[in-house]
């Protein structure tokens, strides 16, 4: 007679088998196809007005993950319905920590695209999806406003539906526009925050505390920040389409 033990550990046998091997490649035309759809979401405005959401959980959550890496304090995160946010960490106002807090968020969106790329070239869909309801769920813990945790619990919630629910095309397609989305939505809000200052706004934002902490003209961070999204869509890209 085989015991309760026994089967729980060969269910999470089972389960972990799934989460850490690979899946099939989707077709090609499926990775092209997921790549117009984050492209109609990211282009235009009025889709991308709603679904930048997204792009500031991610972006707030870098702000936070590195501040925790570099041993300051957590506070909490906000999330607002104009797609703003806003991360509070404790601890020294200048130094190296404070310095890659602050340049962890426009960094964060674009890098994660990347990372999730490099999964789905290596055939991870099941563990790309696992990892991000994981991810969001810990940014979940953080959040200290209604709409952020509203916002939060929506993308994570979708997530562990397609984790559960659907089938390998459909968690293959939606991994891939997952992380396309990122790799396109990483690159637009460093143009939008050079639109903002050119017309003398966003005298707060994250390029202008970097120069305040490091006496490196803002327009250096908004470099960086142009760089980094760029060089992850290219590479994210030609490891999503194989080449």
């Amino acid at each position: 007679m085989v015991s309760t033990a026994s089967v729980s550990l060969m269910s999470l046998g089972s389960l972990w088998d799934e989460v850490s091997g690979t899946q099939p490649d989707p077709d090609l035309w499926v990775v092209v196809a997921t790549l117009v759809a984050a492209a109609a979401v990211v282009v235009p405005q009025a889709p991308w007005r709603i679904a930048r959401n997204a792009v500031t959980i991610a972006h707030e959550g870098g702000h936070g993950l590195v501040a925790l890496l570099t041993g300051r304090t957590l506070t909490g995160i906000r999330l607002h319905s104009d797609t703003s946010g806003l991360t509070v960490s404790r601890g020294k106002p200048t130094g190296i920590g404070m310095i890659l807090t602050a340049a962890a968020g426009y960094t964060a969106p674009p890098l994660l695209g990347l990372g999730g790329a490099a999964l789905l070239g290596a055939g991870r869909v099941t563990l790309l999806l696992w990892l991000a309801t994981a991810l969001l769920l810990a940014v979940l813990v953080m959040i200290r406003n209604a709409y952020g945790a509203v916002s939060v619990l929506v993308t994570g919630g979708t997530f562990v539906l397609v984790s559960w629910l659907a089938g390998p095309q459909v968690q293959a397609a939606f991994a891939y526009a997952v992380v396309w989305f990122l790799l396109l939505g990483g690159v637009r809000p460093a143009f939008e925050l050079q639109a903002k200052r050119a017309r003398g706004g966003a005298g707060d934002s994250d390029a202008d505390q970097l120069s305040r902490l490091t006496h490196v003209p803002a327009g250096m961070w908004l470099f960086l920040f142009h760089a980094v999204s760029v060089c992850s869509l290219l590479g994210g890209g030609r490891w999503l389409l194989g080449l």
